[in-house]
């Protein structure tokens, strides 16, 4: 059986997700301003077909796109974690991190605290030697927080296989972090 992996930082607890995460997971991936650079919300049949998808991996690996809950009051607030894409990307086959927060939750330092936690459990649990990040052009937030967690973009930019051609979110940056940088940064 697999050993599921699970993390708490100094504010949030990152584990398996449960039955009660669905109503808040489909409220924010049906929120407009936390899917604007998506290229579409999701009904509720998508969103919870998302979440058994999430279970599933993390039940086969012991990782994967964590539930967030904070440790204070064990409020469900996004997902934060590691996967491996299935696009065909310029960086395939490869292991990103990822995240995702209800509006509420922005700008508070959580998607940082939990992301920081989460590479190290990548490079020093998994032993995974690099991991990437990527997201559309024009998201200025994502792409800041790859920056503060000493990911370094590569200088061309690809079209997303996944987004559809002439969308304005097909146009992607990529990240990188090396386990090497990782250490050097610590």
């Amino acid at each position: 059986m697999t050993e599921l992996i699970e993390l708490e930082t100094e504010r949030l607890r990152l584990r398996q997700w449960i039955e009660s995460d669905r109503e808040p997971f489909a409220r924010l991936s049906a929120d407009p301003k936390v899917m604007e650079f998506y290229p579409n919300i999701l009904d509720r049949a998508a969103s919870d077909a998302m979440v058994d998808r999430l279970q599933a991996l993390i039940s086969d690996r012991g990782w994967g796109f964590w539930a967030v809950e904070l440790k204070a009051d064990k409020q469900f607030i996004g997902y934060v974690g590691l996967h491996v894409p299935t696009a065909n990307l310029p960086c395939s086959p490869c292991v990103e991190i990822g995240w995702r927060l209800a509006l509420p939750y922005w700008g508070k330092g959580y998607a940082s605290e939990a992301a920081r936690d989460v590479l190290q459990v990548g490079f020093d649990r998994l032993n995974l030697l690099e991991i990437v990040s990527f997201t559309a052009t024009i998201n200025r937030r994502s792409y800041t927080l790859m920056k503060r967690l000493g990911m370094t973009r590569e200088a061309e930019t690809f079209e997303h296989p996944s987004v559809p051609v002439g969308h304005p979110l097909r146009k992607h940056y990529l990240y990188r972090l090396s386990r090497d940088k990782w250490q050097l940064d610590r």
